[in-house]
């Protein structure tokens, strides 16, 4: 089975031909359980996400903030394996038609085997991998991999990335361009920051890929902000936010991301 690289493709351009943001939703697997996981990507996409990331929970997660890295620590502990990510690609994929990628560092995915991962996530209906940690320059084994199996390779920019790095990095990507909207880990903040604007103006100087905002934003307002000058809004922290604060109630948890799923969704129409 093909990878589903052209519905992520498809959401895009759906979201632009009605002249608005894509809302992108991340959430962890195995968090809070295995089933738990699967039933907030499904809430998420209820509330109105077009997108969602999956993590997959790491040891040593260099991009996330304490929330993201509570959330990992409580899969881990429960047990979660990559096969538990992908049945939860499989099965959010099935239930919502959703485009679905996951979101890991680069050592679980060497260690499984880059063509092993690439198959099975394709099987699985996934649309692609965002990896923010490896390098463009060793990235040769996973991008063939993920070209052979129908698979999006995202690649994540910074305000610090020179104009001649965005041009590398984009030009070996596929889907989107993640643009980290500022220097720092994952998590929400009052501000997503005045240099997100401006990489992605650079960065779309380098691409005709659609460029998407992520980490801090946690509101209708900031994504309705970021909505204004980016083709999409990704947001983890703050739905992971909402299942910590239910404290184990699983239907309050739900009932949370999936609301704010609705106010995020509301606002990417806005785009202030």
């Amino acid at each position: 089975m093909s990878g589903r690289i052209e519905l992520l493709q498809e959401a895009l351009a759906t979201a632009k031909a009605e002249n608005r943001a894509a809302l992108i939703a991340y959430l962890p697997a195995g968090f809070p359980t295995v089933d738990g996981g699967i039933a907030a990507v499904k809430a998420v996409c209820e509330g109105g996400a077009d997108i969602v990331e999956i993590g997959l929970p790491h040891s040593d997660p260099v991009l996330d903030g304490p929330v993201i890295q509570t959330a990992d620590d409580i899969a881990l502990k429960g047990g979660v394996r990559i096969a538990d990510v992908l049945r939860t690609v499989r099965e959010a994929h099935e239930a919502t038609g959703k485009p679905l990628l996951v979101m890991t560092y680069w050592n679980p995915v060497d260690r499984y085997g880059a063509e092993r991962f690439a198959a099975e996530l394709a099987e699985a209906g996934g649309a692609g991998c965002i990896l923010p940690d490896l390098p463009v320059e060793e990235s040769d084994v996973w991008r063939k991999a993920a070209e052979l199996h129908g698979l999006a390779t995202v690649f994540v920019v910074a305000p610090s990335s020179r104009d001649e790095r965005l041009a590398r990095i984009t030009a070996a990507g596929s889907g989107f361009v993640y643009a980290a909207s500022l220097m720092g880990v994952t998590g929400t903040r009052v501000s997503v920051g005045e240099q997100a604007a401006g990489l992605v103006r650079r960065t779309r100087a380098t691409t005709a890929l659609p460029v998407c905002v992520g980490l801090g934003v946690s509101t209708g307002a900031q994504a309705a902000e970021v909505a204004g000058f980016a083709d999409g809004v990704i947001v983890g922290s703050a739905f992971v936010k909402r299942i910590l604060d239910a404290e184990g109630d699983e239907a309050a948890g739900l009932a949370g991301v999936r609301a704010l799923a609705a106010e995020l969704a509301d606002g990417v129409r806005k785009r202030a």
